[in-house]
Order: structure tokens, then sequence, then C-alpha cells
């Protein structure tokens, strides 16, 4: 079978996050099963000669435009626009990654019009908006892709709930697909002071200021505690800076941007706790990554996450806020409380979250749109 994965950008510094990630878990996964799949995005960021493969997976990249002050929404490529009947010509399937944009809204265009099977996937990007671009793309290509796509692909009831309000009518297409994360080497065992990681984009609704502002609580108990504040900015990384500067603990945080996936396995392997302090995360791949390696998670109840890690035991699901965060860290800071939970997440990462599980339930949705189709 041969599948097209588009998404909206990808570049050295995952500014796109989440999307992405699950876009290469995904391709790498049909290869590894047989399927020729590649991935079709926008790209920026990168050195002369441009990559034609990402993490071993053939990918046509399009350099970005950024035509309107929207973020991700006004960035586009005219050349891709141009050709993307072209591009979606050869696949038996066309999954998009789709947002509100202008890469993943015309590639699928171009699929429905082409009568290639569509899946669609929106990783929490489509809801209900009042927002007027919203409106506007909702009106013109959102809500017939929404009712003409072969198979739609939700992470929790919560998105289900918001796509169906979007359209406004049940769709009976629509399938859970839960993201996934490849089996990773367990993390060694740690010794030194305790180190407390995140690693997202630097953005308001991950609240990396209330990681910063759960450390002296953590530095009470543990004056060696050590924190890395990683991930590229979108906005906070100023508002981070001057928080730790105004705590005194700049010799207690590290800040180093953006990293690369292999960076963030080895910040992972090193890690005692991993914290996400933002609300309203659908699903987030760094937590996932973090629990396949072994490593103990903070998220907020909001978190799609939240239940699977409380009831798995680890990690801690918590409020919004610092204090919060804070006390989660403490309790998991405790050798035995790191160790229970540290097994407890690799287990849980292996038999709900595993890459096999997810392609065992996506390939049938692929099949029954190629009959479909």
């Amino acid at each position: 079978m041969r599948v097209l994965h588009a998404v909206t950008l990808h570049s050295p510094s995952h500014a796109f996050g989440g999307p992405v990630r699950v876009a290469l878990n995904l391709t790498k996964g049909l290869r590894a099963r047989g399927h020729e799949a590649w991935l079709l995005a926008l790209g920026e960021g990168f050195p002369e000669p441009w990559p034609t493969s990402v993490e071993g997976v053939p990918a046509k990249l399009f350099p970005a435009r950024r035509l309107l002050p929207l973020g991700f929404s006004g960035m586009t490529s005219p050349a891709l626009l141009a050709s993307a009947g072209r591009l979606v010509k050869d696949a038996d399937v066309v999954h998009v990654h789709l947002a509100r944009d202008l890469v993943t809204l015309p590639v699928a265009l171009a699929a429905l019009r082409a009568g290639k099977p569509l899946v669609l996937q929106t990783h929490g990007m489509v809801d209900p908006s009042e927002k007027l671009l919203a409106k506007v793309l909702d009106a013109v290509a959102v809500r017939r892709l929404l009712r003409g796509a072969d198979a739609l692909l939700y992470l929790t009831p919560h998105e289900r709930e918001g796509l169906d309000a979007v359209v406004g009518a049940p769709l009976p297409q629509a399938v859970r697909l839960v993201n996934g994360t490849p089996a990773q080497e367990e993390r060694p065992p740690l010794a030194g002071p305790p180190r407390i990681l995140y690693s997202a984009r630097l953005q308001a609704r991950k609240r990396p200021v209330d990681f910063v502002d759960a450390a002296p609580a953590v530095l009470a108990a543990h004056p060696d505690a050590e924190f890395v504040v990683a991930g590229p900015d979108e906005g906070e990384l100023a508002a981070v800076r001057a928080r730790i500067a105004s705590l005194g603990l700049s010799a207690r945080f590290t800040v180093p941007g953006a990293l690369s996936s292999a960076e963030v396995l080895s910040e992972l392997r090193r890690a005692h706790v991993y914290v996400l302090p933002s609300v309203e995360e659908p699903f987030p791949m760094s937590v996932l990554e973090a629990l396949a390696v072994g490593v103990p998670s903070v998220v907020t109840h909001s978190n799609g996450l939240a239940r699977d890690i409380a009831a798995a035991g680890a990690g801690r699901a918590v409020d919004p806020g610092p204090a919060g965060v804070a006390s989660a860290v403490l309790a998991l800071l405790d050798p035995a409380a790191n160790e229970s939970a540290s097994a407890a997440a690799r287990k849980l990462a292996a038999e709900s979250f595993s890459m096999e599980a997810v392609l065992d339930t996506l390939l049938p949705v692929y099949e029954a749109a190629r009959r479909g189709a």
C-alpha cells in the first residue's frame, strides 16, 4: 500500500510539535510492515541542500512562506499549492494531519477532488471556534472535508464532540486512534542529584513558567536538584528566563532551546521526573515518549493522558499551577516511588500506546477507505 502523510511543517527545531512526530512514527511503522509511506510538508530552517528524507522516511519538503501574520495558519508554499493534485495521485491512501492552515487543507481538498481514499487526523487542532479565520475556513473547506473523508481519526471523546460540533451533526466515519510511541531502551539506573525535565514548546498553554515556579518547593527538600526547560520558543522563553532570574535560580536551571529527537531521548534517560504542566492537552507525544523510557510523569487533570497515568501509577495528575506540580515531583523523587512509577510507565507505554497496537487499528481503516473509494 502507498500512503502519503501530509502535515503542516517540519523543521530542525520541531516547531510544529506533536503532529509531525505522530506522522513520522506512523510512516516509519508502515514502512517497517512493508508498505510505502512518505511525508509531505512545508520545511523551514534547513541548510542547503534540503533533506529528501526525515529519520529514514522519504519526504517532499517545500520551502515555507509566511503570507499572513497568523502563526502556522499563515504559512504556505505556492509550489505546493500548484502541485497538490499531482502530489496525491500516486498514493493509494492520503492521510492528512489536518489543521486550519494553507497546507493540509489544500492537500486534503486535492485528494477529495481526485477521488483518493482520504483519512483525516486532527490532533485536537480542529474544534469549535469563534475566530473569524476559523469561521471562514470552516465554511469554505473544513466542513466539506470532515463530511467527505473516508475516515476521521480522533484522540479523545472530547475531540470527537468538538468535530461533530464543527459540522453540526455526528460524523459516522469517526474512529478513535490513540497516539503511539516506538519502544525505547529503558532508562538506566540514575545517579547524582535529582533532574526534573520539561521538554515541549514554550507557549502559554503549556505553562512552562509554572514549571519554574514549582522549583523553590522542590529545592527546599532537594537543594541539589537540577531543572531543564527544553523546547522551541513560542512566546514564553523570555518569561521563563525572567522568572528563573527573579527567583535567583540560574545555577539550578538549564535552558537549551529546541532539541533533536535524539537529544530529547538523551535528556529523558537522565531525568528522574518529567513534567508537562499544560492545560487542555489532548494527547501529548512528549509524555508518551517519557513513559516509554520509564520516566514518571506529572501532568494536569485536563491532559488526555491524565487518567491513564494516574490509574497505572505511572506518575501523578494534578490541578494546574506550581503547587500541585511541586507536590507531585517531591512524591516521585522518593526512590521507592520513582522505581515503582518507572516500571508502571514502561508497562503502560508498551501495553496501551505501542506503535504495533496503533498500526493494528489504523491499517483496517486504510483498507476500508480503499474499499469505499
